[in-house]
């Protein structure tokens, strides 16, 4: 039998970090990122960038150290200046999230297809207008505990705040279960500001990257295309012959054991 209980590089679970509004504090935070391996996914103001209100005194980063901070991390959408995209009418909601991921790939040099909501506030007309601008995904922040992938990618719920993240983390890497996924999210304001700091940070990322033999650590967009992927593998019914027509490598299970499909292999197991 073939089973989808399994992530890239054939690991048994897979960890993901999202964080909004491109505030100075990622500096820190993809420093900590980089120390233990975790990979994360920065949702960005394109029309932000070197502001900093007189309300909060927040400074959002320059816009020329934005491409190199995030190397090897993934920008993406967070709307151009944070409107809350259910306040705006059908064609401002399909401007500003066209010309938000025009202003970041101009940034960063590849295509930005993915989003999480401003303030958090979306519909179903939100989620079609971002599906028809190419948007692949989209982070809410209703966090529900879960560790399964979402029935749909434009509505991706978090599993917590990264606040509540270290106990539910370390549950989630002692739990024999495969297939399972913890998205964690926040701000990096919330961190340099609050209860949960920097030291609870570092702990939660130190905790993780222990457990790396069996997590694949992985940005939004790579778990989008890896599961896009693996669902999309031809498969005989017999389960005999399987075809990955994709342009990435896809893991399965067969019986239990791990197998690679390489990105255009037919393989007969």
């Amino acid at each position: 039998m073939i089973s989808f209980d399994i992530f890239g590089d054939g690991k048994k679970k897979c960890v993901t970090m999202s964080f909004d509004d491109g505030h100075v504090y990622d500096r820190k935070l993809v420093e900590v990122f980089n120390k233990y391996g975790i990979k994360g996914t920065f949702h960005l103001n394109s029309k932000q960038f070197g502001n900093k209100p007189v309300s909060t005194g927040r400074a959002r980063l320059p816009k020329d150290e934005v491409k190199e901070l995030y190397k090897g991390h993934e920008i993406s959408c967070h709307g151009t200046v944070h409107y809350t995209l259910t306040h705006l009418p059908l064609q401002n909601m399909a401007f500003d999230t066209l010309e938000d991921r025009r202003n970041l790939e101009e940034i960063c040099g590849y295509a930005v297809r993915g989003m999480s909501y401003p303030n958090g506030d979306y519909d179903s007309r939100t989620i079609e207008v971002l599906r028809a601008c190419g948007i692949e995904y989209c982070r809410t922040i209703k966090s529900n505990g879960s560790v399964w992938l979402p029935d749909d990618f434009l509505e991706w719920h978090p599993t917590c705040h990264y606040s509540k993240a270290l106990d539910i983390a370390k549950n989630f890497i002692v739990h024999k279960g495969s297939g399972r996924m913890l998205y964690i999210w926040g701000h990096g304001f919330e961190i340099e500001e609050g209860k949960y700091d920097w030291d609870y940070v570092e702990e939660l990322c130190k905790t993780l990257a222990e457990y790396k033999e069996d997590i694949w650590f992985a940005t939004n967009i790579e778990i989008v295309d890896f599961v896009n992927a693996q669902r999309n593998l031809k498969i005989t019914v017999d389960n005999k012959t399987v075809y990955n027509p994709s342009a990435i490598d896809v893991w399965v299970r067969v019986d239990g054991e791990p197998l690679c499909i390489k990105a255009g292999e037919t393989v007969h197991v």
